[in-house]
């Protein structure tokens, strides 16, 4: 990978992509879950958002070795680098349960219409009589297969949206730390 773009090193230019990335899909998987309209017009930006971030996130770390190995090591930098390495897990829980609740939300099975009754008609036969004639049922998911679905899709969607959680608060986490190696040499000069 390349250390420098016009002279600046892409530690920084990629990380700000990932700062962005990665807590708007965070964003977007959280609103997913919670707001159903939301969902409905979203589809699958969620899961393809984490995707982004879930690419993004070896780039950044593996410039940011790059980096390290420019400005040399410190405890500062040590803490960064030991954050950053954090956040693989986390953007790829994120984009796998985000996918995933998006699926199973896209297959959850129609409310159920059992206890709808099928609407009856009578006409009149030709012996003077009526007969009743009714539609056929349609096919429905039954009770426990529809439970099993909700189920699984609600946990999947409280997964999701700890994930969601726990990428944001990553990310600052390691904003924070990289800040504060970047600056630290800084606030020393105006002193």
């Amino acid at each position: 990978m390349f250390d420098t773009v016009f002279g600046l090193p892409v530690h920084p230019l990629i990380v700000h992509a990932t700062v962005v990335v990665v807590p708007l899909a965070a964003l977007l998987v959280a609103l997913s879950v919670c707001w159903p309209r939301f969902r409905a017009w979203a589809g699958p930006l969620p899961a393809c958002l984490s995707l982004a971030g879930l690419v993004l996130t070896p780039l950044s770390t593996a410039s940011g070795e790059s980096l390290e190995e420019t400005v040399g090591e410190s405890s500062l930098v040590e803490r960064h680098a030991e954050l950053g390495d954090q956040l693989l897990p986390l953007t790829a829980a994120l984009f796998v349960l985000s996918g995933l609740y998006w699926w199973l939300d896209r297959r959850r099975p129609a409310a159920t219409a059992l206890d709808i009754p099928t609407p009856a008609t009578t006409h009149p036969t030709s012996a003077g009589g009526t007969a009743t004639l009714s539609a056929p049922r349609p096919q429905v998911a039954t009770p426990s297969r529809d439970t099993r679905w909700r189920a699984a899709t609600s946990v999947v969607g409280v997964l999701a949206v700890l994930a969601a959680l726990a990428t944001g608060v990553q990310v600052a986490r390691i904003g924070h730390s990289g800040a504060k190696a970047a600056w630290s040499d800084a606030s020393a000069l105006v002193r």
